[in-house]
């Protein structure tokens, strides 16, 4: 018996069956479709991370809070930067173009009868420059709003979005903490940053928000919640990095643990690589385990197949088949189960990651190659399952099979 004549005889029996193939395929269906959205949501997070962290551009430097320890155990980090340290960085590390201090606080704004919780930012002129975050419209505070205390505010592109539908937000009022603020300017989109959507932010002068929102409560200075920096080229960052380390170790007279961290953008690209590409591998061992499981169903059901068709193996073999006839065959019906639910997996998966990414900000997509891969590991674990129901069966005496039937 030829290839073709065994692939013919293995699908009209699998066709005889439809319920039983059915349900075995499941197991590689479910399979196959949890190894492919794992991959492809798992990729698609460590893209969006890459967009997000190339957005803010290769020369940006966090200067951040509290220790290594109290960073790692806590969102509430303390307050261990002030003013001073950022007008220090500006003026003695000469390889930063430009600094800009930033107090960060979650607040209820309102504007006549609607409202919304925001980021409300206090920071200086420099904040777009530094952050990569332009004004679409209007203008950005300057340096004669921060010295005299305006109450002007730049809001983001969502809240003029949902304020403002059918009107220019610029020179509306808005309110926050009893306290109103000219609307000045609004920035262009930029979407979410570690959690944070920037287009629900409303920046306002570092002095007013100091002295009229949080208030002053350090004797050491104004406390900043971060220092965003900008280098002066890709060149200067490392350089920029350690003497801003260096500077701040003088300043609060550390001996011991740093009581800040000092972060740039690819150092923060590297840590979200590893992380994604740790929790891809860990979740597609745990998905791949589903394809195990299949695998199991298959050899199940093709050993109960081979005691089912005991005597039609006997006449065949009886009518001078050969064990290798008898073997392929049944490697075959085994083979077809496993790559069809592949195949049927691998849409199912593909079909997840596209509503993932019409529904959420993860880009959909997945590689050809994880489908390919996919595939062939489908067609294996067939094949391997069934070589014992296969080997079973190419074994079996004919008059002992046909007695038995």
């Amino acid at each position: 018996m030829n290839l073709l004549e065994s692939f013919k005889m293995a699908a009209s029996m699998l066709a005889a069956n439809k319920l039983r193939t059915s349900l075995t395929m499941l197991g590689m269906i479910i399979g196959n479709a949890s190894v492919i959205a794992t991959i492809g949501i798992g990729q698609g997070a460590q893209k969006l991370a890459e967009e997000q962290l190339n957005a803010l551009g290769p020369t940006v430097i966090f200067i951040v809070p509290g220790t290594r320890t109290a960073r790692r155990a806590t969102f509430n980090l303390p307050r261990t930067l002030v003013l001073e340290d950022a007008k220090a960085i500006t003026s003695l590390v000469p390889g930063i173009k430009a600094v800009a201090p930033e107090i960060n606080q979650r607040q209820l704004i309102s504007y006549r009868s609607q409202n919304t919780n925001v980021s409300l930012i206090g920071t200086t002129p420099k904040y777009p420059s530094v952050r990569n975050f332009p004004v679409a419209t209007g203008r950005f505070f300057n340096e004669i709003d921060v010295q005299r205390n305006k109450r002007v505010a730049v809001i983001g592109s969502a809240i003029a979005d949902r304020f403002f539908v059918a009107s220019s937000p610029i020179g509306e009022k808005i309110r926050a903490k009893n306290i109103s603020f000219e609307i000045i300017g609004v920035m262009e989109k930029k979407g979410s940053f570690f959690g944070t959507n920037l287009d629900e932010t409303v920046l306002i002068p570092l002095t007013t928000m100091a002295n009229q929102i949080v208030g002053r409560t350090s004797p050491y200075g104004l406390e900043l919640t971060w220092i965003n920096a900008e280098a002066q080229d890709v060149d200067s960052v490392r350089a920029a990095k350690f003497q801003i380390e260096n500077l701040l170790r003088l300043r609060h007279k550390i001996t011991n643990e740093d009581d800040f961290g000092v972060e740039t953008a690819k150092q923060m690209l590297d840590i979200v690589g590893n992380i994604a590409t740790g929790l891809t591998a860990m979740l597609t061992v745990i998905a791949g385990i589903s394809l195990v499981v299949g695998g199991i169903g298959v050899m199940n059901i093709m050993l109960v197949s081979v005691s089912e068709r005991t005597s039609e193996i006997g006449l065949r073999k009886a009518l001078g088949a050969t064990q290798g006839d008898i073997l392929g065959q049944f490697l075959i019906e085994a083979v077809i189960i496993s790559l069809s639910g592949g195949m049927i997996g691998i849409i199912t998966g593909v079909s997840l990651i596209t509503l993932v990414g019409i529904f959420s900000p993860l880009s959909s997509g997945i590689s050809s190659s994880a489908i390919i891969i996919s595939l062939v590991v489908s067609g294996g674990i067939g094949l391997g399952f069934g070589v014992l129901p296969a080997q079973r069966a190419a074994k079996l005496d004919p008059i002992v099979a046909l007695r038995s039937s």
